[in-house]
């Protein structure tokens, strides 16, 4: 399976997280976790499936924060609409 490397940017000042199996650098250990479960994964150490299992769990649980916060934006959006219209007409 070949994924496409994504453009990633490690600012100067920043600790750089580098895949020593590809190169590829990262600004945050957790995304260099998520990198090599994702990519790498037939070669993953005990301590490195561990890493990325959490670095996935803790992933899956900042997706479901965030659709729940879109949800309730939109919902409020849709009834401050709905109470604008009814005031309006």
């Amino acid at each position: 399976m070949t994924r496409s490397d994504p453009d990633t940017h490690v600012p100067p000042d920043a600790t750089a997280y580098v895949c020593e199996r590809c190169g590829q650098p990262f600004a945050r250990e957790r995304h260099l976790a998520l990198h090599r479960g994702l990519d790498h994964p037939a070669d993953l150490s005990p301590a490195e499936r561990e890493a990325f299992e959490t670095a996935r769990e803790k992933e899956e649980a900042d997706l479901r924060r965030f659709r729940l916060l879109a949800l309730a934006a939109l919902v409020a959006l849709y009834f401050g609409f709905l109470m604008t219209y009814a005031v309006v007409t």
